[in-house]
């Protein structure tokens, strides 16, 4: 049951993560931060406290799990930090948190929907070093008669 819990907690924070408003990907970090800390102590073996010379050495519980968990929510509260300033800065430069389209954004989806290609290569290299050129040059056609 504890395992569909951490499903649940990261699933709504991916979905979070998808949206454009800073303030639920704040929420979706937090709350994928939250499910991937509960799966690393759940993935830990159980078992007496890590203290030699009062615990057999077999029934330890193993404290990386807890010192990972402890690495990861230092981690996620600055992210959150982070994200947080972005968010206030945003709102206070614009009024709102979300997440304005670039212009190229626009002009791709543009050209997806009309089926266009590029055929504008701004690159300063010459085509033939370019394997990642859309207008790549024609193949060479064979010599021959006719």
């Amino acid at each position: 049951m504890s395992f569909v819990a951490i499903g649940v907690l990261v699933g709504c924070g991916v979905a979070l993560l998808l949206e454009r408003s800073l303030s639920r990907v704040l929420l979706g970090v937090i709350l994928i931060g939250n499910g991937v800390n509960l799966l690393i102590v759940f993935g830990g073996r159980s078992g007496e406290s890590p203290v030699v010379g009062v615990t057999d050495e077999a029934a330890m519980s193993d404290a990386l799990p807890q010192a990972m968990v402890l690495t990861a929510i230092v981690i996620t509260f600055g992210f959150t930090a982070f994200l947080l300033a972005i968010s206030y800065r945003s709102w206070y430069l614009t009024g709102d948190d979300e997440v304005p389209d670039d212009v190229e954004d626009r002009q791709v989806v543009r050209r997806a929907a009309h089926q266009e290609v590029s055929t504008a290569d701004l690159a300063s290299e010459p085509a033939v070093a370019d394997p990642e050129q859309i207008d790549a040059p024609a193949p060479e056609r064979p010599e021959g008669p006719g």
